[in-house]
């Protein structure tokens, strides 16, 4: 496994949205980066549980604070998605956040509801961070996948990234800004500061439990906004989780994904391994990347 011996510090695993229901993950997690030498620090506590989240509002303001004013983290990561960080965007300080990133090198991880707040964090300060792995959904499980494992500590530790997967999209040879996330996050910042403006860039996409016409539908108010046309490729990570009807008739992901390449004007690569799954890479967003796709194999990587 590689890793960069110079991380070795402060993990912060950060509850900024829904708290962990199952107390083992948890503990998992944490037994996960303490065995390799991290001290961890679990922000809030499991006791500050409030209705759905991890705590109040407040409280989850509180432990973000917590973890900018602690200057031996060096990586922060979410403890799981679900629901909350939208609550706190108007009251984050994206500056300290990314003080931390440009002179301390603070790696801050995370997927799902932590969309929100990684692209609000790109809009108004152009700091990177990495979507990846949680601790709870990830290093939380009996069996920590290895794939998933490698490739966190691989780019984590400052390797560069190149990721190769089985694709369906057209062949293609592009570059521009790595950005995105979860497809429902991301929709819901449309109007707003905290919806980044990325030109010619390659946006990625999952969700999970969404029904493809509730795909479709997020997708095509995407590009009714303009915020598909300006970009060179549309990369769609995992969307499981859905279940069909016989209302459907045959409406499926395959029947959706059809209709949008006949009315998008953009290239859709897909097979992205990123999203709700066991099997994710950790992608570096914000970063300038090339996309190529020949053969059926799609490339991403860092063409410095």
């Amino acid at each position: 496994m590689e890793r960069d011996q110079a991380l070795v510090g402060t993990v912060a695993v950060l509850a900024l949205s829904g708290y962990e229901a199952d107390a083992k993950r948890t503990q998992r997690a944490v037994a996960y980066f303490e065995t390799r030498g991290h001290e961890v620090l679990s922000l809030p506590e499991e006791h500050a549980r409030v209705e759905r989240f991890s705590a109040s509002d407040g409280a989850r303001l509180a432990a973000l604070e917590a973890v900018l004013a602690n200057e031996r983290v060096s990586i922060v990561l979410g403890l799981r998605g679900g629901y909350g960080l939208t609550r706190l965007l108007e009251r984050i300080d994206y500056e300290a956040i990314a003080r931390g990133i440009t002179e301390r090198g603070v790696r801050w991880i995370g997927q799902s509801d932590w969309t929100a707040l990684q692209l609000a964090l790109l809009a108004t300060t152009g700091a990177r961070t990495y979507a990846g792995p949680l601790a709870a959904a990830d290093f939380g499980l009996a069996d920590v996948d290895r794939f998933t494992e490698d490739a966190f500590w691989h780019v984590v530790g400052g390797g560069r990234l190149d990721l190769r997967w089985p694709s369906s999209g057209p062949p293609i040879s592009v570059e521009g800004v790595l950005w995105g996330g979860n497809l429902a996050m991301l929709v819901s910042l449309i109007g707003t500061r905290f919806m980044p403006k990325v030109d010619r860039g390659l946006l990625f996409l999952e969700d999970i439990n969404e029904h493809p016409y509730r795909i479709e539908r997020m997708l095509l108010q995407l590009q009714m906004a303009g915020l598909l046309e300006g970009q060179e490729a549309l990369v769609l990570g995992d969307f499981s989780g859905y279940k069909l009807t016989e209302y459907d008739q045959g409406y499926d992901f395959a029947a959706m994904l059809g209709y949008l390449r006949e009315r998008f004007a953009i290239p859709i690569v897909t097979g992205l391994p990123f999203g709700h799954n066991t099997r994710k890479a950790t992608l570096p967003l914000g970063a300038r990347l090339k996309l190529t796709v020949t053969r059926g194999e799609a490339r991403l990587h860092d063409p410095s």
